[in-house]
């Protein structure tokens, strides 16, 4: 802003920002047009819809994992018991 300031000056400051301004609304305009012809904001929503289903996916994934990890825990202590019941069973033969 301060450079603005001094190269355009105080006075047409406020001309300049108006007509930025402008151009920035023009530029965004332009853009859009430029998206909708090429057809980018069709391909932009299948790139979100996609993420959506593979964090979906992910998400299916950790909760089945965190499952196998309790199921595989207890098979261990099941285990464990089994033995120390085999160990005793033999203790008192």
């Amino acid at each position: 802003m301060l450079i603005a300031f001094v190269v355009v000056g105080p006075e047409d400051l406020p001309k300049v920002a108006v007509w930025l301004g402008r151009m920035v609304r023009r530029i965004r305009s332009l853009i859009r047009e430029l998206k909708a012809e090429s057809g980018w904001n069709e391909i932009e929503r299948e790139i979100n819809d996609t993420k959506r289903e593979i964090d979906s996916d992910m998400r299916k994934l950790q909760s089945d994992m965190n499952i196998t990890r309790e199921l595989d825990d207890t098979s261990q202590e099941i285990t464990s018991e089994m033995r120390k019941i085999d160990i005793n069973l033999e203790e008192e033969k």
